[in-house]
């Protein structure tokens, strides 16, 4: 089994992942997550999330995963008999407490157990499997040769994180957020001071901060390690991200399945992941230990990426007009692309622009604004249309 699983902030960000190629989704209720400034679910929100789904063939994978002081457990068991109503098909979680619980209360479900336990041994995980563990979130520090190991040891189902950011400390267990805003990275408040810039006696400012995870190059080879679930980090990431990067390694994934992954293909996802953020990426663990190269210790410049240009919420046939809610300017002349979970990326050249009343415009600058522009291929509602990726 291989799956590919995508992080959702908000009702919106489940629908595209899911659209966009994932087999699975995971978030956090509105307590006893560890993504605190994530709009996280409601009760009904979860409810819903469940549905559409089971609706698709699909799962959800909810986060109970904060470390528990004493004022945090009440409501927990309520918690978790709810989740166990809407039929969660997995609980992600790292505090002994809610292993306990989950076993104490008959809850059959999948258990998963968060990369907060920051496992990298094997007897690790056998302990953790002795408590109800099916599957095992290895920390991001994890070598290829620790997967492996564990894998052999243990039989766990083992997910990794593939992409997205990492933490300076191991897999989480950083304290710096307490220390100097008071806000508890191990429940839900970092405050990423690694992303900060620091200044000491007039000299070379710097930072300490991780590149982003990049593991594009290494999925063919994660699977024959034995990765289950290849995991995408971003639930406060927008929509364009989501989808972007989920299709990226949706079409590796199935590619290297049918034995079809060429040097081009993963030149080309390489190119389009790097582009969708606005942080530099690289491989991080698995197949060595970072260096320098992997990090940034200086000043670095994170320009806001508007390659993303709106959504297309209808398409008329017989007129080629897509009607699309424009993201973020575009003009008449431009070269564009679209792309989408049924569709082949096409490029295209914005050649006509109208507002709702059909009057033309020359350009398309107000954020959210509904449109209508002329294309030469059918597009379908929920497709993308970005800045042509040279």
């Amino acid at each position: 089994m291989v799956e590919l699983l995508a992080p959702a902030g908000d009702k919106e960000r489940l629908e595209f992942a899911l659209l966009y190629g994932a087999d699975a989704v995971y978030f956090g209720g509105k307590d006893f997550s560890l993504r605190a400034n994530a709009k996280n679910f409601s009760r009904e929100d979860i409810t819903y999330a469940c549905a559409y789904a089971h609706s698709l063939n699909k799962k959800v994978y909810v986060t109970v995963n904060i470390v528990f002081h004493n004022d945090d457990i009440d409501g927990l068991e309520d918690y978790l008999r709810f989740l166990k109503e809407v039929k969660v098909d997995g609980i992600i979680c790292s505090d002994i407490l809610v292993l306990k619980k989950i076993k104490e209360l008959k809850i059959n479900t999948k258990v998963i157990l968060s990369t907060q336990a920051s496992t990298l041994n094997h007897e690790a995980a056998k302990f953790y499997k002795s408590l109800g563990v099916n599957q095992v979130v290895l920390a991001r520090e994890a070598l290829k040769e620790d997967i492996q190991r564990i894998k052999k040891e243990t039989g766990l189902e083992i997910e990794c994180f593939v992409h997205g950011a990492m933490c300076t400390s191991i897999s989480g267990k950083c304290i710096m957020s307490n220390y100097m805003t008071n806000r508890d990275s191990n429940r839900g408040g970092c405050a990423q001071i690694c992303r900060w810039v620091f200044n000491e006696d007039d000299e070379v400012p710097f930072t300490m901060t991780p590149k982003d995870l990049n593991f594009i190059d290494y999925i063919g080879d994660m699977i024959k390690s034995g990765v289950n679930t290849f995991k995408v980090e971003g639930r406060m990431r927008s929509i364009y991200y989501i989808a972007t990067v989920i299709l990226c390694y949706r079409r590796v994934i199935d590619k290297i399945l049918k034995g079809t992954l060429t040097s081009e293909d993963k030149a080309y996802y390489l190119k389009i992941l790097n582009r969708c953020a606005n942080r530099e990426s690289a491989p991080q663990f698995y197949h060595k230990l970072p260096t320098y190269k992997e990090q940034y210790y200086a000043l670095r410049d994170e320009e806001s990426n508007q390659d993303f240009l709106g959504i297309v919420k209808d398409y008329d046939e017989r007129t080629h007009l897509a009607t699309i809610e424009e993201r973020n300017l575009f003009k008449v002349g431009d070269k564009v692309e679209f792309i989408g979970p049924n569709l082949q990326t096409f490029e295209d050249t914005v050649t006509e622009i109208y507002d709702e009343d059909g009057n033309p415009l020359e350009v398309a600058n107000k954020p959210r604004m509904i449109i209508k522009i002329k294309v030469s291929k059918p597009v379908s509602i929920n497709d993308l249309m970005r800045v042509k990726i040279n």
